[in-house]
């Protein structure tokens, strides 16, 4: 009885509006939109050009710079050559200019892929089950991979934003019963992103097929991989037709892109990808849909197979296997695995023996941000696998388990928000210190969903028409107060002022000349889109090298010419491992440190025909021309490397 009540608390609060009169209901949806955003205002924060965002924009920016087609990124096979993103983000650039069209554009995906979330929830369960269905989605961060690299859903613009949208609308068509409309988007996301869309596909497929059909060909598509790395290993004729990896350009891949070979995941990486599994698991054995249980199962298929898949191409030297990157097939299960919890709490809560525990721990396996995420779905796997021993006496002892457990967690917050009130704010000064306290708080996971169930509640027990109007309007006024910071573009790089601030270096600078930063940064963005060059070396440049050989080797002789004034910064696998034994045997870690530039390393780095220009803080003479204009910049210095190697001039 006690869990008959929690299951009817958590159902009723827009199943009372659907109801009641039109304006009502345009009120509450109203006022849950708002919470929304505030919720995503306080979780998610706009990171513009970061990672790959860098990437996909330099790709656009070819499109209309064609200098910076040179670049070592571009100038051989990259993921440019697999996307139709590139010339309709182009397009955008066009018209809005640079920042302006990666925001039109980031947002313009967010608010595709939200939509399309609650769209394929409602399809699935109940318009309130969808809401806070769409509340954790937001509220959680979906990383898939190793590393904490990639998720769904990231905050800055890339091809995947976009994949990921088109596939997410696919499959609410799909369940809206326009599967040929599904299908159609499905082939179109495979134009935009191949990698992400290739996983939707198959789920569609999946879901088109009997179960058993499904499992029969996932089994069959693994042993096909594998058979065909046993040809391709056994028989040096079939080995002519496909690209094999040599030992120089696997090594650069391996260090660059460890992420890639599942045998350098680590603990953590598995906990992040093993948890959607255990919450399908639930699923599909507590939800009676059928469609949601074929949903479950599918998409834990397409995850399994892609895990497979990655730990074969991880064992050999097949190009287009490591290429295909399968392990991110599992994005689309941690998906799933989000978007159909709220059902699964819904119908969990209903059992009497040990629903309330279960439920618990199913959502804080999602929203709890410490460690043990997993063993926490794990636990609520167990206990519903079990419930059937469970005896009454015991069901009464997981009762006051999980109001324990829950009280707990609520002490937790509370600690964690007492903590942050005598820490320094994390980027102080770029909004007010109320707004900074509450990012802290709602990064913890559990408030976010906490806010999003007590508002849940709220909308649906409140009488007044004019009381819900009344909360509508306090989450606009908040989501108006928090989303400017949000979505603050942070960095100036390729704003019309500054490009109109180095436009004393641009003028010397050649169009296709290769431009160094030293330190050395991880991101060109500035040589990029505030100078308009291409960029001699960088991490982020480093990171298709998995797609062609070519890039593999210049980016080792780049970096081989750098030597003198840093450590190549594309062995991220050997400074992981360095730092594991250093933290192991108690030593001291190696100073990788950038070295100051001198007249002796500057000589060198320039000796490489490719480098065009230097600029760096350091005047060490050869007569530099120096930025005279107020800000971060003020006082750096160009070298001319055509000068430099110039017997004639002296330092």
């Amino acid at each position: 009885m006690v869990s008959n009540s929690l299951a009817r608390y958590f159902r009723p609060p827009l199943q009372r509006a659907a109801g009641s009169s039109p304006l009502r209901q345009l009120a509450v949806a109203g006022a849950f939109s708002m919470l929304l955003v505030t919720l995503w205002a306080l979780t998610h924060r706009y990171h513009g050009f970061a990672r790959d965002g860098e990437l996909y924009a330099v790709q656009a920016m070819a499109r209309i710079h064609p200098n910076l087609a040179s670049d070592i990124y571009l100038q051989n096979t990259s993921q440019d050559d697999y996307t139709i993103f590139s010339p309709l983000y182009a397009a955008f650039i066009r018209v809005l200019g640079l920042q302006p069209a990666e925001l039109a554009l980031y947002l313009a995906c967010t608010l595709g892929f939200l939509a399309a979330a609650w769209l394929l929830v409602r399809e699935l369960s109940t318009a309130a089950q969808a809401w806070l269905a769409l509340a954790l989605l937001i509220s959680t961060t979906g990383y898939y991979g190793a590393y904490r690299i990639f998720s769904y859903s990231e905050n800055y613009l890339s091809a995947r934003s976009m994949g990921e949208m088109l596939i997410v609308i696919a499959l609410a068509s799909h369940f809206g019963r326009q599967r040929a409309v599904a299908l159609g988007i499905g082939i179109a996301a495979m134009f935009v992103h191949p990698l992400m869309a290739l996983p939707g596909l198959i789920l569609l497929i999946c879901l088109w097929l009997p179960i058993r059909a499904a499992c029969i060909c996932t089994v069959a598509g693994i042993i096909g991989v594998l058979a065909f790395v046993g040809i391709v290993t056994v028989l040096p004729q079939a080995a002519r037709h496909v690209t094999l990896m040599d030992a120089a350009w696997l090594e650069v891949v391996r260090e660059r892109s460890q992420f890639l070979f599942l045998r350098y995941w680590r603990f953590d990486d598995w906990e992040i990808a093993l948890r959607p599994f255990a919450c399908l698991s639930v699923t599909a054995l507590a939800v009676p849909d059928p469609r949601v249980r074929k949903l479950a199962v599918s998409a834990m298929l397409v995850g399994a197979a892609g895990y497979a898949v990655a730990w074969i191409a991880g064992a050999g030297s097949i190009a287009i296997l490591l290429q295909g990157q399968a392990w991110r097939w599992a994005w689309i299960t941690g998906f799933t695995s989000v978007v159909l919890l709220v059902p699964t709490v819904g119908r969990v809560l209903e059992d009497e023996k040990c629903g309330p525990l279960c439920a618990l721990l199913l959502v804080l396996g999602w929203t709890y941000s410490g460690a043990g995420g997993m063993e926490l779905a794990d636990g609520a796997l167990l206990l519903w696998l079990t419930r059937a021993r469970i005896s009454g006496r015991t069901a009464r002892h997981l009762y006051w388990t999980a109001w324990a457990l829950g009280i707990a967690v609520v002490v937790w917050v509370i600690a964690n928000c007492w903590t942050f009130s005598s820490s320094a704010i994390a980027e102080s000064g770029r909004e007010s210190v109320v707004i900074g306290r509450l990012r802290e708080i709602f990064a913890l996971g559990v408030p976010a969903f906490m806010l999003a169930g007590a508002g849940h509640y709220a909308l649906g027990w409140l009488r007044p028409t004019w009381g819900v109007f009344m909360i509508c309007a306090a989450f606009l006024a908040a989501s108006a107060a928090i989303l400017p910071g949000s979505l603050k573009q942070l960095q100036n790089v390729g704003t019309p002022a500054e490009i109109a601030e180095f436009a004393d270096w641009r003028r010397v600078i050649p169009p296709t000349s290769n431009v160094l930063v030293l330190p050395t940064r991880k991101s060109a963005s500035f040589m990029w889109f505030s100078l308009g060059r291409p960029s001699y070396l960088s991490v982020d440049q480093s990171s298709g090298v998995v797609f062609s050989r070519a890039t593999s080797m210049e980016i080792r002789r780049r970096s081989e010419v750098l030597l003198p004034v840093s450590e190549p910064d594309w062995k991220i696998l050997s400074q992981i491992t360095e730092e594991q034994e250093n933290r192991k045997n108690h030593v001291a870690p190696r100073d990788l440190s950038p070295r100051p530039l001198t007249a002796a390393s500057l000589v060198a780095v320039c000796s490489d025909p490719q480098l065009g220009f230097v600029i760096a803080k350091e005047d060490v003479g050869f007569d530099p021309l120096r930025h005279l204009h107020a800000g971060d910049w003020r006082n750096w210095n160009l070298y001319d490397c055509e000068r430099v190697r110039s017997p004639h001039v002296a330092t």
